[in-house]
This record gives structure tokens, sequence and C-alpha cells, in this order.
């Protein structure tokens, strides 16, 4: 069972913490991790691009412009004709969902082998825990600067914890997470990953 250093804010050892064999020594799956960020960013796309494809959407007189035969012109039904500027679009795109289904088991084995390759790769520590007195920004830059964390990093807690969150807003590249909240493209996305020691707990508990 592998241990973890667990630190203080002030960067100094204060204990050990033992993380899940089944989540942090699993066997990486590449190929669902992949599958897990497609799904993440598939399902964040607006999907919102339109066009108009049939008559009824279009406003205009759909009178024919002049006689079928005579003229020595082409024929043609309707001046909103798709071929006509100011008609329909052929096969444009309409408002649609890009997301698609995942399997449960096949999402926690993607979240396994992220949480692996991250420890494997050192960018996982634990802390005690994570006050803030204040939600200051000034308060997390110092405990980043203390700690020795890089611009990309990600703070998992055991539940949600508003001032942390607040703290953060205003730094681009930090973000926090509750457990819960964990997923493949933050772990990957960012540099750091620092989880308290309850929060490696239950990530134990959650993918074991």
């Amino acid at each position: 069972m592998p241990q973890l250093d667990v630190l203080d804010l002030k960067n100094k050892k204060v204990g050990d913490v033992e993380a899940t064999p089944a989540v942090f020594e699993a066997k990486i799956n590449n190929h669902l991790m992949k599958q897990y960020v497609v799904l993440q960013r598939a399902s964040r796309r607006l999907g919102t691009a339109s066009t108009k494809s049939s008559y009824g959407q279009l406003s205009g007189s759909g009178k024919k412009p002049w006689r079928q035969k005579g003229t020595g012109r082409a024929r043609v039904g309707k001046t909103r004709s798709a071929l006509w500027r100011g008609g329909l679009t052929i096969f444009g795109p309409t408002p649609r969902d890009y997301s698609f289904k995942m399997n449960k088991k096949a999402r926690k084995q993607a979240l396994r082998s992220a949480l692996t390759e991250c420890l494997q790769g050192g960018h996982i520590a634990v802390v005690d825990k994570i006050m803030l007195e204040n939600p200051k920004t000034k308060e997390v830059v110092q405990v980043i600067k203390t700690l020795g964390l890089p611009l990309k990093t990600l703070f998992v807690t055991a539940e949600k914890n508003k001032n942390l969150e607040l703290a953060v807003r205003n730094l681009q590249t930090v973000n926090v997470l509750p457990v819960e909240g964990v997923n493949v493209y933050d772990l990957l996305l960012h540099e750091k990953i620092v989880c308290t020691s309850e929060a490696v707990k239950k990530l134990g508990e959650r993918l074991g």
C-alpha cells in the first residue's frame, strides 16, 4: 500500500497517509482516459450553430419569379431556392447536443488511471488541511509559494471549501474541486494536484 507524505501549509512533514492501491496503483488505460476527456469536452460544446434549412424559417415570398417557359431563362420555382442569395441552406448545422454516454465502470477506471499516472509522475502532493481565515487571493498565493507549487495547480478537498474557492477565483490557472467533482480532464490539465489527507481517503472510498 503506497504511503504518501502529508505536509502542513509551511511545507513541513506532519505524517503519512495510506493511498488505496486499487486507485493509486491501477493499470493505466490510455484509451479510457482519452475517451473520458473527449466526453467531457464534447459535453461542454454549446452546439448552438444554426442555419435556416426549411422554407418555413425564411422570410419573403414563395412566388415564382417568372413563367416556366418562353423567357429563355432557366426555370425557377421560387426566389428562396437554395441556389439563390437569401435562400435556404442545404445540410447546414442546426442546434444539437454533442454529449455521449460512457459506462460508469469505464469512467471509474479512467479516473483510477489518471490518478495513478499523476502519482507515478510525482504530480500529487498531500497536505493536512487547507484552512483560510479569509477568502483572500494573497493568502492562496502565499500557500502556493510556500509549497513551491507551479502555476497550474488543482486543489482537491474532501468537501466544498467556500473560502478557498473564492480565494482562487482571480487566479486563472488555479482551481478547486471537491472529491465528487474530480475528473480526468482536470487531473491531466494541471501540473500539480494538491489533495488534503481526507480527500485521499475519500477518493479511495469512491473509486476503490
